[in-house]
């Protein structure tokens, strides 16, 4: 008899060799009931030591419910692949450089059991400089403006697949779209407890230089720039690519 699940962990990953196995670590340690849980780790091409990583943590914890699966290049993409796989009516989707609070998993079937079947974390960076802690501080609030991808995301599975999953369109702010979506229909808490999650983008950028550019992203997004515009500010003023 297949067991029921009650939680589907969903990370999307490329290159995260430098991380993914402390992530997994922590994952079954701050789980309440890792036996209910499956986690999903959708790899969109990596070409470094990711895939091998994966399968060597597998291998040592055989008891554990921990697949990988492969799928194309693309958050949205993978995110989606990932909850297509999933055997759980519960989604949790999760970036490869955050790591939920102790308990992850009762935390979202408590706020899932109260009538919420949408939500995140508040945030905070591994980081304490005076920006980021200010950043993270606002997250407590439930307010559209302060939500991101790096907070992670759970949702009901139904719920997810009545908006048609994460919009493929979009190669960066998918998660921002989404969100957008489940405020519009009144759908969404933050969980008091606090995610941390990596500050590496912003110490290799520059606090105040990644800063602007996110917030012009989110404006050009908010006066109705194209998927498509949006990636190439963000190849040309972010990732380096012109």
């Amino acid at each position: 008899m297949k067991k029921v699940l009650d939680l589907s962990i969903i990370i999307p990953v490329l290159n995260e060799a430098n991380g993914i196995e402390a992530l997994l670590s922590h994952l079954l340690k701050n789980l309440q009931n890792p036996d209910s849980c499956e986690i999903i780790i959708v790899d969109g091409g990596s070409t470094d030591q990711t895939p091998q990583l994966v399968q060597g943590f597998c291998e040592t914890h055989p008891s554990k419910n921990i697949r990988t699966i492969n799928s194309a290049k693309g958050r949205a993409v993978q995110m989606n692949v990932g909850a297509k796989a999933s055997s759980s009516d519960l989604l949790y989707f999760l970036h490869a450089d955050s790591f939920p609070p102790k308990h992850f998993d009762q935390f979202i079937k408590q706020q899932v059991a109260l009538g919420n079947p949408a939500g995140c974390f508040r945030l905070q960076f591994d980081s304490n400089h005076w920006w980021l802690r200010i950043a993270g501080w606002f997250t407590k609030y439930n307010w559209k403006a302060c939500r991101g991808g790096d907070q992670s995301l759970f949702i009901n599975k139904v719920l997810f697949d009545s908006f048609g999953g994460y919009n493929e369109a979009y190669k960066i702010y998918e998660d921002n779209v989404l969100i957008c979506d489940l405020y519009k229909a009144g759908h969404f808490v933050v969980i008091p407890e606090a995610i941390t999650t990596s500050a590496r983008l912003y110490r290799k950028k520059g606090i105040g230089r990644l800063q602007f550019h996110f917030w012009v992203i989110h404006f050009k997004k908010k006066f109705g720039a194209s998927p498509e515009s949006l990636y190439k500010y963000y190849q040309k003023n972010i990732s380096g690519v012109s």
